[in-house]
């Protein structure tokens, strides 16, 4: 199985595969726009997927959690909107323990915004995309 996931391209719509982890920013191949880098990780593949000079926000939640799926498309939208300047990382912690024992995941979705591998925010709960895009911003810069 390849590494990294299957992202459709913003702006052609072209499908392209974005690595778990990277030196660089992934960019279509087709066109060249910035990709919405959001991307699977376990407690093996996450030190690599932390591995970037771009916002990472963790993602640390569970399938049968009901509030995780509700902010699942609220991230999906939000790699998409800061494509190039943000990687989100999903971690599934019922099969995880180790991520969510060093990211504190004591209730989830719990949200952890990391850079240069160190721990910058976190939010506890299902956040709306207004809060969400307001605290991205912020750690942005913007």
């Amino acid at each position: 199985m390849a590494d990294g996931k299957v992202v459709t391209c913003p702006s052609c719509n072209k499908k392209n595969r974005v690595p778990t982890s990277a030196t660089g920013k992934p960019q279509c191949a087709s066109c060249k726009a910035a990709l919405p880098w959001i991307v699977d990780a376990s407690d093996v593949s996450i030190a690599g997927a932390l591995d970037t000079k771009q916002l990472v926000l963790i993602d640390l939640w569970a399938p049968w959690c009901g509030p995780c799926k509700m902010v699942a498309p609220i991230l999906e939208q939000l790699a998409s909107r800061y494509a190039g300047r943000i990687k989100v990382v999903k971690v599934n912690v019922d099969d995880n323990p180790r991520s969510a024992q060093v990211y504190d995941a004591r209730s989830i979705p719990t949200l952890v915004f990391v850079r240069n591998g160190s721990v910058v925010e976190r939010m506890i709960g299902a956040q709306p995309a207004p809060a969400l895009s307001a605290r991205i911003d912020a750690l942005l810069g913007e």
